[in-house]
Order: C-alpha cells, then sequence, then structure tokens
C-alpha cells in the first residue's frame, strides 16, 4: 500500500512563553518492507530543525523555540509504501535458547523494571503459551482484548501494567505493555513499537481516514533454520500487523518512543490538540 500522511500537533499557551524544546519521533522507519517517498516537517514559529537517530534507531527530530509565543505549530507530512511480509517463521521454542536468539533479542528479553512480581501476570502467562513462539504471540494478541476492556481516557502515558490488571481498562500502549511482558516472561524478545494504523471502516470505501498515532508490538521469531525475524502483532485490533501499518521506530516501553515529547520556560498553562490524517494512494503518485 501507499498512503499520505499528515501528523498535525498544535499547543496553545495561556500566556506567552519561551526556550520551548521539543523532541519528534513521527518520520516513518525504512524497513525490508517499508520505504519513506518523501518526508517534511513544518514548525510555527520557525526554528531550526536537528535530526539524528536514537539508540533504537529512529529517527528524531530537535528544535526549540526561544522567543516568547502563545501558540505552536507542527506539520509532518509524508508519503510511505509499505509490503506484506512472507511467511512467518515458526520455529520451536529450542532456538529461542540458543546464544544467537539472546543476542539478537538483547535488551527486548529483560522487564526494564525488573520481573514482574504478579501471580496474575502467571495465570497469563499459562494461558498464552503454545506449542511455537509463533503460536504463542498469535494468542497473545487474541487473549488481551478478550479479558480487557478498550477505554479512552481511564489510564495515561504513565500507566503501568499493574494499573491495566487492577482496572481491566486501558488503550493500545497499555495493551501493548502487557503483551510485551508475557512474550519476555515465556523467553520471547518482544518490543514496543509506534505508528500509524489504517484504520478503514471494515464495510470499505474510505480511503482517507482520521486516526491518532497507534501502538503494536513485534516478536522476534526464528524458523527451522534457526533464522530471525520481528513480526508485528496487534493486540488491540487483534491483528498481525500487515501493509496497513506503518511503523515508526521501537523501544523497550512507549517512553522510548513518544511521538512528542517537550518543555518550555513560563507557568502557561498548555492546551493540546493532535491528529493524523491517512489517505490510501490510488496508484503510483500522489493525486
Amino acid at each position: 500500500m501507499r498512503f499520505q500522511i499528515v501528523y498535525s500537533t498544535a499547543y496553545e499557551y495561556s500566556e506567552p512563553v519561551r526556550d520551548n524544546l521539543n523532541v519528534l519521533r513521527v518520520k516513518p522507519a525504512t524497513t525490508p518492507h517499508q520505504s519513506v517517498d518523501d518526508f517534511s516537517v513544518r514548525v510555527d514559529p520557525e526554528a531550526r530543525l536537528h535530526q539524528y537517530r536514537d539508540y533504537f534507531g529512529a529517527e528524531v527530530i530537535e528544535f526549540g523555540v526561544t522567543e516568547p509565543h502563545e501558540e505552536l505549530a507542527i506539520e509532518a507530512r509524508m508519503h510511505v509504501t509499505t509490503r506484506e511480509q512472507p511467511v512467518d517463521p515458526d520455529g520451536g521454542w529450542a532456538m529461542t535458547l540458543e546464544p544467537s536468539y539472546r543476542s539478537a533479542a538483547g535488551e527486548h528479553l529483560l522487564h526494564p523494571d525488573g520481573p514482574p512480581d504478579d501471580t496474575r501476570i502467571d495465570d497469563l502467562v499459562a494461558a498464552v503459551r503454545g506449542e511455537t513462539p509463533l503460536a504463542t504471540a498469535h494468542a497473545v494478541s487474541e487473549m488481551i482484548p478478550e479479558r480487557f476492556e478498550y477505554r479512552a481516557g481511564e489510564t495515561f502515558v504513565g500507566s503501568t501494567v499493574t494499573d491495566l490488571l487492577d482496572g481491566g481498562v486501558g488503550v493500545c500502549q497499555d495493551f501493548v505493555h502487557l503483551g510485551v511482558t508475557l512474550l519476555r516472561e515465556v523467553g520471547v524478545g518482544a518490543r514496543y513499537v509506534s505508528g500509524y494504523l489504517f484504520a478503514a471502516p471494515k464495510n470499505g470505501g474510505h480511503d482517507s481516514v482520521e486516526v491518532q498515532t497507534h501502538a503494536w508490538l513485534e516478536a522476534l521469531l526464528p524458523d527451522e533454520e534457526g533464522k530471525l525475524r520481528w513480526i508485528g502483532f496487534d493486540p488491540t485490533n487483534r491483528a498481525r500487523a500487515g501493509e496497513a501499518y506503518v511503523k515508526i521506530g521501537h523501544g523497550r516501553f512507549y517512553q522510548d518512543v513518544p511521538p512528542i515529547r517537550g518543555v518550555y520556560r513560563g507557568p502557561a498553562i498548555s492546551e493540546l490538540s493532535a491528529g493524523v490524517q491517512m489517505t490510501r494512494m490510488n496508484g503510483d503518485s500522489p493525486e
């Protein structure tokens, strides 16, 4: 699929602020199954943009507005082409014990805050562990939306897996945090992914939709020959992440790949509005 994506964020401040420093992670990644055809960012008030790649490989855009201002607008425009991956690798558990697998998975086998000390996690692990790592990843993406309700406004960016277990409700980032926790508990490398999802109505007929940034997970799966590939799964939509998913970047958890993060100087209260417009393109060039 080929998409045109427009990411827009606007801040309004109750009084002038200055030294407004921001970090953006909104540019799609380049992978074997995804290519960025073009990308641009516009900031108002104007600011010099500094770009670099973070520890996990995501493209980061930094900028600062030093002069007093009461509004900040950010718009990123891009065209991205995605392709389906080949057949999913379905090797056995023994391969996840090999040193080569442990090395490739790295920190994505570890819990950043230490192993979870909660018997409810043990129960969920027992419920999802399948005959192969691939079967387990599918079970995770099926089980989470069966047992937990998607409900916006009940959690926030700092919510934990325990908050989801206690409340029984959450959003995509909460579901992904639980998913990567369960996979790491069974010895499967798992990482948090931030990106865009073309969530058109199932009855079709819509080539342009208003969405938000989305989260899913990637599991490191071995095939029968021991070759490894990161495969995406979406526990919010019970789906294998395919060509409708546009990846921005990955990390251990949300805090590694937030779309935007910033600070400013001043006592003002800020009000944020944000949105993403995704358009599925018909043909090789935008209309």
